[in-house]
C-alpha cells in the first residue's frame, strides 16, 4: 500500500506535506524507472506554488538523465492527451484539483495518458530511498512545450459533431487550468460565451467558484438569461452543469443523459456505464429501464477507468463530475464532457433540465474530520453502527462509510427513498464517529 500517494496522486499543503524534497524524489524516482533516459512532459494549474513544485520535479528528472518538456498551465486531461499523442514516457500534472490554493499535488500519468495504478505508485515511492545522479554530460535537458496546447485545443474542437451557434453558455473556470482554453473552445464552436472565474488567479483558485461552488455560476446563468452553464475545478477534470433556471446538475445526471444519447445514436458499445459506490440508485434504475447496465467501481476516477477497461465500457464517471468518454480519452476531461453535453443538447432541441431529467433518491453526504482514518474505520463500534443503519433501511437504500483519499476525513453517504430517513441515519453515524474520536482522545 502506498504511503504518500492517495486516490489521486500526491497531495498536501506545500512546504508542509508536499515539500520540495519530496517533489525532487518523485521526479528522480521516475528517472530511475526509466534507467536514466527518456522524455517526460510536465503541466500545472495556476497555483502560486506550481512553478516551485515544477522546478523540483524537473530537477529530480534531469539529475537522473531524463529530458523534461514544460507545457506550463494546462488541464490534467490536456496533458493526458499530449502524453499519449506525442509518446512521452510519462506525464506529470502539478495540481491539487478542487482543493484550496495553499494545497498542491502531483499526478503521474503513464505513456497511455492514464493515471498510474496503485502498484505503480508504490514502485515510485520505493525509489524515494535512493537518488540517481548522472554525470555532467548525461544529465537531462529542459524544453518549452507550451505550444503543444494548440494540439489539445484542436482535439477538443474535433470532438464536436455540431455547431453550438444559438446557445448562450456561462463558463466558470475556477481560476484554474481551463481559464484560457474553455472559453476559446466554446467560442470557436459558435456559442455566445460569458465567463466567471477566468482570471487565472492562482491565489483564488477554487475560492468561492468552480465546480466546488456552483451556486455563483447558477446565479450568473439566471441573471444573464443563458441557456446553461458549465463549472470546472482547478485542473478541469471535473464538470458540473447548471440549467437555465439555475438548477445544478451533477455528474450522475450528466452521465445518464450522455449514456441515453450515445445509445440512441448507436455508439454506446457494451450497453454499459461505469459509476461508483456513490452513484445514485435512481440513476441505476433509469439506466436499467433504458437497457444499460451500471457497473460500480471504488470512488476515484482511476478506479472507474480501470473497470471501464475491464468491462469494455464506453462511458463512466463520478457524481462529483469526473467523466470519462473512452472514445476520445482515457481520463476524465471536464471541457470534453461539456462539449459533448452541449452538442447532444443542441441536437436534441431540449432544454438542459429536460435533457438531464432523472428521478433521484434523496442522498445525504457528510464528512467528519478524524485524527486517524484507518483506526476509526476499523472500530467495532463503527462497524456495528453501520450494520444497524443498513438493517433499518431494509434493502430500500444504501449506506457507505469510507476514508477520504485526499483529506483527514471519514465520508458518510446514506441514500433511501425518504430524505428524513437518510438525514437521521447520516446524523447517527456522524455522532458515532465523533464519539469514537473523543474516546480515543481521552
Amino acid at each position: 500500500m502506498a504511503v504518500f500517494f492517495g486516490t489521486d496522486g500526491l497531495r498536501g499543503i506545500v512546504s508542509e506535506d508536499l515539500t520540495y524534497d519530496m517533489a525532487f524524489k518523485c521526479g528522480n524516482s521516475l528517472s530511475q524507472m526509466l534507467l536514466g533516459k527518456g522524455r517526460v512532459i510536465i503541466a500545472r494549474d495556476t497555483r502560486v506554488s506550481g512553478s516551485f513544485i515544477e522546478s523540483a520535479l524537473a530537477a529530480g528528472l534531469m539529475a537522473g538523465g531524463v529530458d523534461v518538456y514544460l507545457a506550463k498551465v494546462l488541464p490534467t486531461a490536456g496533458l493526458a492527451y499530449l502524453t499519449k499523442t506525442f509518446k512521452f514516457d510519462y506525464g506529470i500534472v502539478i495540481t491539487a484539483s478542487h482543493n484550496p490554493a495553499e494545497y498542491n499535488g502531483i499526478k503521474i500519468l503513464s505513456s497511455n495518458g492514464e493515471k498510474l495504478q496503485d502498484k505503480e505508485e508504490e514502485k515510485v515511492e520505493r525509489g524515494f530511498i535512493k537518488t540517481r545522479f548522472n554525470q555532467s554530460l548525461d544529465v537531462g535537458k529542459s524544453f518549452d512545450a507550451s505550444n503543444l496546447r494548440e494540439n489539445y485545443i484542436d482535439f477538443l474542437l474535433g470532438t464536436a459533431d455540431t455547431s453550438l451557434e444559438g446557445l448562450k453558455i456561462v463558463l466558470d473556470c475556477s481560476n484554474g487550468a481551463s481559464y484560457k482554453i474553455a472559453p476559446r473552445v466554446f467560442r470557436q464552436l459558435g456559442a455566445k460565451v460569458y465567463t466567471t472565474g477566468c482570471k487565472g488567479d492562482g491565489e483564488r483558485i477554487n475560492h468561492g467558484c468552480g465546480s466546488l461552488h456552483p451556486e455563483r455560476l447558477a446565479s450568473r446563468v439566471v441573471k444573464l438569461g443563458a441557456d446553461l452553464g458549465f463549472a470546472f475545478d482547478g485542473d478541469a477534470d471535473r464538470l458540473l452543469a447548471v440549467d437555465s433556471k439555475g438548477q445544478i446538475i451533477d455528474g450522475d445526471r450528466i452521465i445518464l443523459a450522455l449514456a441515453k444519447s450515445y445509445k440512441k445514436e448507436g455508439e454506446l458499445y457494451g450497453n454499459s456505464v461505469v459509476g461508483t459506490s456513490l452513484t445514485n440508485m435512481g440513476i441505476e434504475k433509469e439506466l436499467e429501464d433504458n437497457g444499460i447496465k451500471l457497473f460500480r467501481a471504488d470512488v476515484g476516477d482511476k478506479y472507474v477507468a480501470s473497470l471501464m477497461s475491464k468491462q469494455g465500457s464506453f462511458l463512466g464517471g463520478e457524481q462529483s463530475g469526473h467523466i470519462i468518454i473512452k472514445k476520445f480519452l482515457n481520463t476524465g476531461d471536464g471541457i470534453l464532457s461539456a462539449v459533448q453535453l452541449a452538442c447532444k443538447l443542441k441536437k436534441s432541441g431540449l432544454k438542459l433540465c429536460d435533457f438531464c431529467a432523472a428521478k433521484l433518491y434523496p442522498q445525504v453526504i457528510k464528512n467528519v474530520v478524524v485524527s486517524d482514518k484507518l483506526r476509526t474505520l476499523g472500530s467495532e463500534t463503527l462497524s456495528l453502527a453501520i450494520s444497524n443503519a443498513q438493517q433499518e433501511l431494509a434493502g430500500l437504500g444504501r449506506v457507505l462509510v469510507r476514508a477520504s483519499g485526499t483529506e483527514p476525513k471519514i465520508r458518510i453517504m446514506v441514500e433511501s427513498e425518504k430524505l428524513w430517513v437518510s438525514q437521521n441515519l447520516a446524523n447517527y453515524l456522524c455522532e458515532v464517529i465523533t464519539s469514537i474520536e473523543q474516546s480515543e482522545a481521552d
